[in-house]
This record gives structure tokens, C-alpha cells and sequence, in this order.
């Protein structure tokens, strides 16, 4: 076991160890924190890949995974099974709503079609200067950050994390149909967007 002081690192994020007697999450079972490192540790990548899809910001994305592993840390004990990706991304989107509240309070915005679809603005980057930009990796990767929050997370949960409409659903805590309807408005803004339109040209 590690001595009180140490922490387990992966990628940058700090979980500290469950013997340090000043931590909050002192009171963590041994049994936890070993599970913890089997099943969470692995999915530290897939964690901060969402995190900084969300924040669009790595080291956003680097507190994001901090606070999701502590709780996933002290929660450990709560997962059932051993399938903990799903879990542990659900722990990722909160954690970022909790910062985001904190840190961007203006970025949370309803969920009503009308109001995201009105916050994409497609004369923002007109083709012409989008075809300018290098890449077209880059300029997929800016239509994506430039879709709403409710949009983007169900797109990188398919996409990108390759998770079952049931999974996304039970991580973003809507009804399949929601996450299906959010997936194709995703897809058709996504389709809609300037810098897409700049490839195809």
C-alpha cells in the first residue's frame, strides 16, 4: 500500500490515497480503493476525453477528472457489477455541471429546441475563411465545440466514447428517445455548420 503522503497519478489528475488521515475521504474501505484502481483507473483517458470535450479546455478538463475521481473514490463501493465505464463517465458529466455552475454559469442553458438552435449562429465563420483554417480535423473539431452542451455530450458519448443509446441515457439521465432526438439535432447542426460546409467545398 502507499504511504499517506503518496498519490495515484494517471494523466495528470491527483486522487490521493485513502490512508492520508487528513483527507475527506479518509473513511474509504481498503476493499474500495482497490476496486477503485481495477476498474476506474483504466478509464481515466475515456474520463478526461469527455471532460475536455465539455470544457473545451485541458486543464478545465484536468479539475473535471479530479473531483470525478474523488467521488468515484468514495463511492466506489456503490458500483454494482464490473462494467464501470458508464458509471464512471455519469460521474464525469456531473462533476462537470458542478464546475461548470461554479466556474460558467452561463453556459448551462435549458433545454428547449428553440434556444439551441438560436445559439448556433451560422454566419459566425462563413465558408470562405473556415476553408482558410488548417485542417480538416480542426475545423470538425470546432463545429463539435461549438454545439450546444445538451448536443455535444450525447455526440461524444456515441461517437467518440462508442456507448449504447441506453448507457448515454442513463448517463445524462433522459429517456432513450430524448438521447436519440439529441443525437440527430447534433447531427443535422453538425451537418449545418459552417466549417463542415468549408470541407465539403
Amino acid at each position: 500500500m502507499q504511504a499517506a503522503s503518496d498519490a495515484l497519478t494517471c494523466n495528470g489528475p491527483r486522487i490521493p490515497a485513502c490512508s492520508d488521515a487528513s483527507s475527506p475521504l479518509q473513511r474509504i474501505r481498503v476493499s474500495d480503493h482497490v476496486r477503485f484502481e481495477q476498474l476506474v483507473l483504466p478509464l481515466l483517458g475515456a474520463g478526461y476525453n469527455l471532460a475536455r470535450w465539455l470544457t473545451g479546455d485541458s486543464n478545465d478538463a484536468e479539475d473535471v477528472v479530479q473531483e470525478a475521481c474523488e467521488r468515484a473514490l468514495k463511492y466506489a463501493g456503490g458500483l454494482r457489477g464490473s462494467d464501470a465505464r458508464p458509471w464512471f463517465l455519469t460521474i464525469v458529466r456531473h462533476a462537470f455541471y458542478d464546475w461548470c455552475q461554479r466556474n460558467r454559469p452561463a453556459q448551462i442553458v435549458p433545454d428547449d429546441a428553440a434556444s439551441i438552435d438560436a445559439a448556433i449562429d451560422p454566419a459566425a465563420i462563413d465558408p470562405e475563411q473556415a476553408a482558410m483554417r488548417s485542417g480538416a480535423s480542426r475545423l470538425l473539431a470546432e463545429a463539435v465545440a461549438q454545439l450546444p452542451l445538451a448536443y455535444r455530450e450525447v455526440l461524444i458519448l456515441r461517437e467518440l466514447q462508442d456507448l449504447s443509446y441506453k448507457e448515454i441515457a442513463r448517463i445524462v439521465g433522459v429517456p432513450i428517445g430524448t438521447v436519440m432526438s439529441r443525437l440527430a439535432r447534433a447531427r443535422a447542426l453538425l451537418q449545418r455548420s459552417p466549417q463542415l460546409q468549408a470541407i465539403r467545398n
